[in-house]
């Protein structure tokens, strides 16, 4: 059974989570939006993604892309959590694992570093 969470506590959890970032990283993000969405239509079961191209990928060219993008998949964390409590670890984990990826952090270095 899914939990129950109101759409506003959910964008304070993600909110909570871009805060645990260190400040140093923080002011290192450039042209990133992050997104909260119910599901990807692709992949219901997916947390979250990361849609971009990762700074250590950019060169000369990059200038006037898109912003880059992290979503975070609200229903899916939901439904993947027993609790309140899990929700808030799992906000946490999906919005560092997808800033990760901005950073060029491929998905076998975040599972060694316990962020998979």
């Amino acid at each position: 059974m899914p939990v129950t969470m109101s759409a506003d506590r959910f964008e304070e959890l993600v909110g909570d989570a871009l805060d645990l970032i260190p400040p140093e990283l923080t002011r290192a993000i450039d042209n990133v939006v992050v997104l909260i969405e119910p599901r990807d239509p692709e992949n219901p079961h997916l947390l979250g993604l990361y849609h971009g191209i990762a700074l250590t990928e950019r060169d000369s060219h990059y200038g006037g892309a898109l912003p880059d993008t992290v979503t975070i998949y609200r229903e899916a964390i939901l439904e993947h959590c027993a609790d309140e409590s899990e929700v808030v670890e799992e906000v946490a984990i999906t919005v560092i694992h997808e800033i990760a990826h901005y950073f060029g952090i491929d998905e076998d270095r975040l599972h060694q570093l316990g962020w998979g």
